[in-house]
C-alpha cells in the first residue's frame, strides 16, 4: 500500500472556513448532508446496474448504516452503493463544488433522467463534516473493481489530503468522522436517530443503527449486533391518492404538525410542467397561539427529492395563508449551496402562485358547502350525499372564526387574487350579527335603486351596531355590514368596489343615497341647512380647534350629532388603532354632523352656556363613535355645571 498527499484546490482551507462555520447555521445538518451522499451513491448504482446487474455483486438490497464509537469518538456513515476508486476520491472529494452527482445527472438522459432520485448539487455537503469532525476519513471500493482495489481517503480539513490503496471486501463507501471534544453529545444513539428523523425519514433507502438495550450491570445502554431502520423510508406524498386512507392523511398531518385535532381539508396534488412538485397542503381547525406574530414563517416545509431541507419555507406561501400546514417536495429548486435558503426565482414564484391558488380553491369548496342545502335540493341527494353534506357544514364558518382575519390581509397583499379573496370573506350586518354574510350575499339582498355596498368600522359589534351613523340607513331598511376586525380599516382600503358596486364607508363623507332618497326628504334637508345656518357658524367657532367643519346631516334620526371625515381621509377608527400599534397616525379632524330635528340641537341657538354645549355636543358625538374625549375631566365638569343649571 502506498501512500500519497495532495493539495487541496481552490484554496480550500480558506472555504472550509467558510463552510464549517458560516455556511451552515445548523450543526445537525452534517448528518443530513452525508445520508444525502450515500443514497445519491445508491441511486448511482442502481442506475449503472440496469445496464450491467453484475455491478450489485452479492448485496442486491442497498441500504445506508449509520454508527457510533465512544471510545473511538468516531460517526461512520456507510453506503453499499456505487462507491470510488482511487482517481474518483481524488477529483471528488479534494475539489470544492465538483459535484460527482452532479455530473452524474449531466450524464443521464430522457426517462432516466426524470427517475433519478438524485440529491447533492453542490459538492460542498461531504465538507460538512469538518463542522463537528476535526478529521474525516473515507473509505471506499467502487462497484466492478477487486477488493485489492479500495482507497482510503483522510484529512484534516487544513489544506492537504492523503490516499492510499486498501483490500476492501465491501462494495460502497464509509465516511468516518473524527469528532472534536465539542461535538462528543453526537456520540448518543437517541441525538442521531432523531437527526435521521427530522432530515432524512423520507429516505427511500432504509438507514439503519444498531439496537441498543438498557444493561443493569454496566448501568448504561450497550450496542446489540442487530441493526434496525431507523427511517420510515416512505413518504406519504410520493404515494398515490388513491393508497393514501383519510385516517393516513390526518394521522400524517398530527404529527407534521403536532395538532391533537384533524385538519378541516386538504389537497394532495402532483403539479407537472415548467416546473415539478408534489404539495400536500392542509387546513387546520384551530388558530395557532402566535398567528398575529407576522414574523413568525409559514407552516409549509420543503423537500427536494423527499430530503428534508427547512421548516417554515416562507418563500412559497404569502404571508396571509401562513397558517396553511403541509409539504412541498420539488424535483429541483435553486438553494443556496447549504440548502437552507431558497433562492427567488421564477421556479419559486410559480410554486408560491401554485400553493395560493389550491389553498383559496379549498377555502372556496369549504364555502360552497358551509351550508346545508334546503327543501327539493335536500329530497334529491342520497343517503351517502347527505351524510357527506352534513360532515361539511359548518366548516367554512369554523375555519372563519379562526383565520378570516389574517385572510383580509390578502386584500392588501396579493393582487392577483384579490376578487377571490373577496368572495370568501363574511361579515356580521343590521340584518345578522353572526360573522356569515358574504359580500355576494348583500348584493343579492340590495334594494331597488340603491347603488353601493354600505360598511362600518368599530372596536365591538356592540359599537357599530349602535352608531348614529346607521339611523336613517335602520330606517329606510338598508343593510349594512358590521366590521370589527382590527385588520378591516387596512384592508377595505384595497377593496374599492364588489362586482362592479363601490363599497362605500357610512362614516365618511356626506351621506347620499341616491335613488332611495326621494325629492321631499333632500328639499327638507336642504331648507334645514338653510335655516339653521347661524347656528352652523356659531358652532364651527366655538369647535375650530376640534372639527374640520360643522354640518346639518340626513343620516341621523335618534341622536343629535355624529363624526365623519372626508372620503379618501384616514378614519378615526384607523388613526386610533395606529395609534395603540405604536405608530405615527396623521392627525384628523372630523366633520361634526348635527340632527336640526333633535330637541338638544333646537336648545343650542337660544342657550345661555351655548359653548359649553357645543363641546358636550362634540364630545358625546366622539364617544357614540368609539373615541374618548381629548379632556375627559373637562367633560365632566362641563355635564356636571348643566346638570345642576
Amino acid at each position: 500500500m502506498s501512500k500519497h498527499t495532495h493539495a487541496f484546490q481552490a484554496e480550500v482551507a480558506r472555504l472550509l472556513h467558510l463552510v464549517t462555520h458560516s455556511l451552515y447555521s445548523n450543526p445537525d445538518i452534517f448528518l443530513r448532508e452525508l445520508i444525502s451522499n450515500a443514497s445519491d451513491a445508491c441511486d448511482k448504482l442502481r442506475f449503472e446496474a440496469l445496464a450491467d446487474a453484475s455491478l450489485y455483486e452479492d448485496q442486491p438490497n442497498l441500504e445506508i448504516r449509520v454508527a457510533f464509537d465512544k471510545a473511538a469518538k468516531t460517526i461512520t456513515i456507510t453506503d453499499n452503493g456505487i462507491g470510488m476508486s482511487e482517481a474518483e476520491a481524488i477529483e471528488h472529494l479534494g475539489t470544492i463544488a465538483k459535484s460527482g452527482t452532479r455530473d452524474f445527472l449531466q450524464r443521464l438522459s430522457g426517462d432516466q433522467k426524470q427517475d433519478a432520485q438524485l440529491i447533492g448539487q453542490f459538492g460542498v455537503g461531504f465538507y460538512s463534516g469538518f463542522i463537528v469532525a476535526d478529521r474525516i476519513t473515507v473509505e471506499s471500493r467502487r462497484a466492478g473493481l477487486p477488493p485489492e482495489q479500495g482507497v482510503r481517503w483522510s484529512s484534516d480539513g487544513s489544506g492537504a489530503f492523503d490516499t492510499e490503496t486498501i483490500t476492501r471486501a465491501a462494495r460502497g463507501t464509509s465516511v468516518i468522522l473524527h469528532l472534536r471534544d465539542d461535538a462528543s453529545d453526537y456520540l448518543n444513539r437517541w441525538k442521531l436517530k432523531s437527526i435521521i428523523g427530522k432530515y432524512s425519514d423520507h429516505i427511500s433507502l432504509p438507514i439503519l443503527m444498531q439496537k441498543e438495550v438498557w444493561d443493569k450491570d454496566k448501568g448504561e445502554y450497550v450496542l446489540q449486533d442487530e441493526w434496525e431502520a431507523v427511517n420510515s423510508a416512505s413518504a406519504l406524498w410520493t404515494r398515490p391518492k388513491k393508497d393514501i386512507s383519510d385516517e393516513q392523511y390526518i394521522e400524517f398531518y398530527k404529527n407534521l404538525s403536532y395538532d391533537s385535532e384533524a385538519p378541516l381539508a386538504w389537497s394532495h396534488n402532483r403539479v407537472e410542467g415548467s416546473t415539478e412538485y408534489t404539495q400536500l397542503l392542509y387546513i387546520p381547525a384551530k388558530a395557532p397561539f402566535d398567528l398575529w406574530n407576522r414574523d413568525k414563517r409559514g407552516g409549509v416545509k420543503l423537500y427536494v427529492k423527499r430530503v428534508f431541507i427547512m421548516d417554515d419555507a416562507e418563500s412559497l406561501m404569502p404571508a396571509y395563508l401562513r397558517w396553511v400546514k403541509g409539504v412541498i417536495d420539488s424535483a429541483d429548486l435553486p438553494l443556496n449551496v447549504s440548502r437552507e435558503l431558497l433562492q427567488e426565482s421564477r421556479d419559486v414564484k410559480a410554486i408560491r402562485d401554485g400553493n395560493t391558488r389550491r389553498v383559496l380553491s379549498m377555502l372556496e369548496d369549504l364555502a360552497k358547502k358551509d351550508v346545508l342545502p334546503t327543501g327539493e335540493a335536500w329530497k334529491q341527494l342520497s343517503a351517502e350525499e347527505k351524510a357527506e353534506a352534513e360532515r361539511q357544514a359548518g366548516k367554512y364558518s369554523r375555519f372563519y372564526a379562526e383565520f378570516g382575519a389574517v385572510l383580509k390581509e390578502g386584500l392588501g397583499e396579493d393582487f392577483a387574487n384579490r376578487e377571490r379573496i373577496a368572495k370568501l370573506l363574511r361579515f356580521a350586518s343590521t340584518h345578522s350579527d353572526a360573522v356569515s354574510v358574504s359580500l355576494a350575499d348583500y348584493k343579492a339582498r340590495m334594494k331597488k335603486g340603491q347603488e353601493a355596498i354600505y360598511y362600518i368600522t368599530a372596536d365591538t359589534l356592540a359599537a357599530a351596531k349602535n352608531s348614529p351613523q346607521l339611523e336613517v340607513f335602520r330606517k329606510k331598511g338598508i343593510e349594512v355590514l358590521l366590521m370589527t376586525d382590527r385588520v378591516d380599516e387596512w384592508a377595505l382600503s384595497f377593496l374599492h368596489e364588489f362586482d362592479g358596486t363601490p363599497l362605500q364607508s357610512v362614516a365618511k363623507g356626506a351621506v347620499d343615497l341616491g335613488k332611495l332618497q326621494d325629492e321631499e326628504e333632500k328639499k327638507a334637508a336642504e331648507q334645514a341647512a338653510e335655516t339653521f345656518k347661524p347656528v352652523l357658524d356659531k358652532l364651527k367657532d366655538a369647535l375650530k380647534d376640534k372639527a374640520k367643519d360643522v354640518r346639518v346631516t340626513a343620516r341621523l334620526v335618534d341622536s343629535p350629532a355624529c363624526l365623519v371625515v372626508e372620503d379618501g381621509e384616514y378614519s378615526m377608527q384607523l388613526a386610533r388603532l395606529l395609534k395603540q400599534a405604536g405608530q405615527k397616525a396623521p392627525e384628523v379632524k372630523p366633520i361634526l354632523e348635527v340632527n336640526p330635528s333633535h330637541a338638544l340641537v333646537q336648545k343650542l341657538e337660544s342657550h345661555p352656556r351655548f359653548e359649553d354645549l357645543a363641546h358636550i355636543l362634540f364630545d358625546q358625538a366622539l364617544l357614540a363613535e368609539g373615541g374618548l374625549p381629548e379632556d375627559p375631566a373637562a367633560y365632566v365638569r362641563r355635564v356636571s355645571a348643566l346638570l345642576v343649571a
